[in-house]
């Protein structure tokens, strides 16, 4: 293999070895536990039980050392436990932001007292957060903020709204975002700061936000004055808006940017091979869809390559989920497309109710983690274009 391609992959011997072994996890606790797959699953499907079970067999806190409780392994590691979980369907909603974008946050900023209360939780599969970023007027723009912390005796009092918190109803914490210093016209990201809150903390109201569909995923967290001592300080006083940005890097670049529609993708393509006449035009958008994923797949591998040396691909996260979320909302209805094709054979109804769930989903696709637009500010700037 081309050793500039072989860059692009994720299939040295010890990759492959973990990929194996998640697979036949995966395949023994479905028989075992009956859950079933589902588009979309890392924030719609949560299972306690299965978050535990998955921690317990070694597969996650892949990159967290092991003096706190993880795997001591690489960003490549974690890449691909998240890869084969995706394309399981499997029901991670659990630990996912726990383990995506807190444990690398402590890895980088926390205190030690944080790390060792915390880390080993996370790596077991029983610690649940959620991060409080998006505010009513502040959406992709995090510098119009407005959630405050003002200093008081021995910690400080949170004031403000959240909105769009994922899973904050079951977390057990939230990571919030709040401005510490006065607003800087010249230097907007100036003056913000991160705090770990306990969801069960006095003066904090979680409001569901229920989809149409009668999902409830998303919450509308308010902090009334809310105390929080200085340990629960995430880092510095006012360098909230680094770590963030940090932070954005893991949440923007992973699989799951490329592969949430990936159960109902499977399923079709499986779906399709089974029918004897499936005509010229169907294979050739069969093809065209692969081709996508594998190459929006090998640009989801190298920033997991960067972030494995200590880089911080900013640009090439924002870029990543600019294109993966695109194609995902563009693939569901090329799903539905293509599921037309599937007359003659059985197992259609299975097909079907996922491709529901994957409609229902797609607007959310471009929206979290960030606006396309936004995304394409990210990159414009890091390119010195604006």
């Amino acid at each position: 293999m081309n050793a500039d391609f072989a860059t692009l992959c994720a299939n040295e011997p010890e990759l492959a070895t973990l990929r194996a072994s998640l697979r036949a996890f995966l395949f023994a606790d479905r028989d075992e536990f009956g859950w079933q797959p589902t588009v979309d699953a890392w924030l719609s499907s949560w299972d306690e039980g299965f978050s535990a079970r998955l921690g317990d067999a070694g597969f996650l806190g892949m990159t967290i050392p092991g003096e706190y409780g993880g795997q001591g392994r690489s960003h490549l590691h974690r890449y691909v436990v998240t890869e084969e979980l995706l394309v399981a369907g499997a029901p991670v909603a659990a630990h996912w932001i726990a383990d995506r974008q807190v444990a690398p946050g402590l890895l980088a900023y926390g205190s030690e007292e944080q790390r060792q209360r915390l880390l080993p939780r996370i790596a077991a599969g029983r610690c649940f957060s959620s991060i409080g970023m998006s505010e009513p007027q502040a959406g992709s723009d995090l510098a119009a903020s407005s959630a405050k912390a003002t200093k008081t005796a021995g910690g400080w009092l949170l004031s403000g709204t959240k909105v769009w918190t994922s899973g904050a109803h079951l977390a057990h914490q939230i990571v919030v975002l709040a401005r510490t210093g006065p607003v800087d016209p010249q230097r907007r990201h100036a003056g913000f700061s991160q705090f770990i809150v306990p969801t069960h903390s006095p003066g904090t109201t979680i409001s569901p936000i229920v989809m149409m569909s009668g999902e409830h995923h998303f919450n509308e967290v308010s902090f009334d004055e809310v105390f929080v001592d200085d340990a629960t300080v995430l880092g510095e006083i006012g360098a909230g808006w680094h770590q963030v940005t940090a932070e954005l890097s893991f949440e923007r670049s992973g699989p799951e940017r490329i592969l949430s529609t990936a159960p109902v993708l499977t399923a079709l393509v499986r779906l399709l091979a089974a029918q004897d006449d499936l005509d010229d035009h169907a294979a050739a958008a069969v093809g065209d869809l692969l081709a996508r994923v594998i190459s929006l797949r090998q640009l989801s591998v190298s920033v997991a390559r960067a972030l494995a040396a200590g880089q911080a691909p900013v640009n090439e996260a924002a870029l990543v989920k600019d294109l993966g979320t695109r194609f995902e909302q563009e693939s569901v209805e090329l799903a539905a497309d293509l599921f037309s094709y599937a007359t003659q054979v059985p197992g259609r109804e299975p097909v079907a109710a996922l491709l529901d769930i994957a409609r229902l989903h797609s607007p959310l696709f471009t929206l979290r983690g960030g606006t396309n637009e936004v995304l394409r500010g990210v990159v414009a700037r890091g390119m010195g274009l604006r």
